[in-house]
């Protein structure tokens, strides 16, 4: 039996369940939150500041589009997720005007929020302040983000998310985002009846990475799957946030034991199809983190339903934290892993692949995805067609350039593909 150096207590799964005290090994125990160098971290946001990889990356998310449209059922299911997501989101960015419904008392309403929150079905809640480096450039003039943030996590039903990649759990994917979407707004109804202005920040439209906002918050820590890792579900559910002027007392982050444990667990780096999960930590703009290689996930996501398997994989997932590190100070070894019970997954098209086996994909499955943004982009197809033509610059080509240019300075920064949805870079 390993010494434990500490024990986190969080409040049941589901409202009304007792409180649960979760174990932590000593020899798992780092620092509350993540590592992070706060000169490196004001340095990179001043002078590189974030911005949503809906537009750095334009190139591959349209790309990856066309892909999973060729998938009859995934079309559709990403055009009924766009229609139904589309009206949440527009009430989210609207949220922000709408005044309170009554006066506040000046009491703190801090457990008011949560046991709301909870009553809802977040899994997860926390508060911290909004941290304004943690938001894009394209988003910081569209809203008016107030000083607290309220980190949520709703949970994905378990049985199709076991599935993945599978149509069954993009279907359970994309609707998890819209119930906490109707959640979310309907929290910030009741913290307007509290006396407050409520801003939520609708799922597939976030103002920045919600990821370090949860951590500061309490509700997780950052896996090596670049996921956030929460107590009960750990990846398994979707992150939103709201921003208010509300009386609240701040949580702080916790060390749950994720950063070490993930270091002896490997078992989503093992797995990944597309080997795009770093094995060690480096530090990234101040952070100490397992870096993702985003180059080498999007074209398996694209191409795989939505792939997924870090999170099918991941024990704390399965069994949650407690079950996990339970089984850890009792014998020293990540509960699951080399079993197919936890490592198995098929890949359509591919097969099945157990413990220790990986898909071999063709030469130029990697490369043959686009980069950059949508600018960069539409000045890659322009040249495309024109060296199609022959080299010939035509009147009409020139229109069709001013015409997609023009469609991009006015398009929407939502990520309807919802993939790499969770964003985990920090600053």
């Amino acid at each position: 039996m390993l010494k434990i150096g500490h024990e986190v207590v969080r409040p049941g799964k589901r409202f009304g369940e007792p409180e649960v005290s979760i174990p932590i090994p000593e020899e798992l125990a780092t620092v509350p939150g993540v590592p992070i160098n706060q000169r490196e971290v004001d340095w990179y946001s001043r002078e590189y500041p974030l911005e949503s990889m809906n537009i750095t990356e334009r190139a591959s998310r349209d790309w990856a589009n066309t892909l999973r449209d060729q998938h009859v059922e995934m079309r559709e299911i990403r055009k009924e997720h766009e229609k139904l997501n589309r009206p949440l989101i527009m009430a989210a960015r609207a949220s922000s005007e709408l005044e309170p419904t009554a006066e506040p008392t000046g009491e703190d309403v801090t457990e008011l929020i949560k046991t709301r929150a909870r009553e809802l079905g977040f899994v997860e809640v926390g508060i911290t302040y909004f941290d304004p480096r943690y938001s894009y450039m394209s988003k910081k003039n569209q809203s008016n983000y107030y000083e607290h943030f309220i980190a949520l996590a709703f949970e994905q039903d378990f049985e199709p998310t076991q599935t993945i990649p599978s149509v069954d759990a993009e279907i359970v994917h994309s609707s998890t985002y819209r119930t906490e979407g109707a959640a979310a707004l309907e929290l910030g109804n009741y913290i307007r009846s509290l006396g407050y202005h409520a801003q939520v920040s609708g799922s597939g439209d976030a103002v920045g990475p919600y990821i370090p906002l949860h951590v500061n918050a309490g509700v997780g820590q950052q896996g090596a799957c670049g996921y956030l890792l929460t107590p009960h579900v750990g990846s398994r559910c979707r992150l939103v946030s709201i921003t208010t002027d509300a009386n609240v007392s701040y949580d702080k982050p916790v060390d749950y034991g994720i950063h070490a444990f993930c270091q002896v667990c490997q078992v989503c780096v093992n797995r990944c199809p597309g080997r795009a999960l770093m094995r060690d930590k480096i530090w990234w703009r101040g952070v100490e983190k397992n870096k993702l290689y985003f180059k080498r996930c999007r074209p398996v996501m694209a191409r795989y339903l939505g792939c997924g398997i870090c999170m099918k994989v991941c024990p704390i997932q399965k069994y949650g934290l407690k079950a996990t590190m339970d089984h850890y100070a009792a014998t020293g070894q990540v509960l699951g892993k080399g079993t197919h019970d936890l490592e198995g997954y098929e890949l359509e098209g591919k097969g099945y692949f157990g413990p220790g086996e990986l898909p071999v994909f063709e030469s130029d499955f990697f490369s043959s995805m686009p980069h950059g943004n949508e600018y960069e982009w539409a000045f890659e197809q322009f040249k495309d067609k024109a060296r199609a033509a022959g080299g010939e610059i035509t009147d009409d080509l020139i229109e069709d350039f001013r015409a997609q240019m023009a469609s991009n300075l006015s398009n929407e920064t939502t990520d309807q593909l919802v993939m790499m949805d969770q964003d985990a870079d920090y600053i």
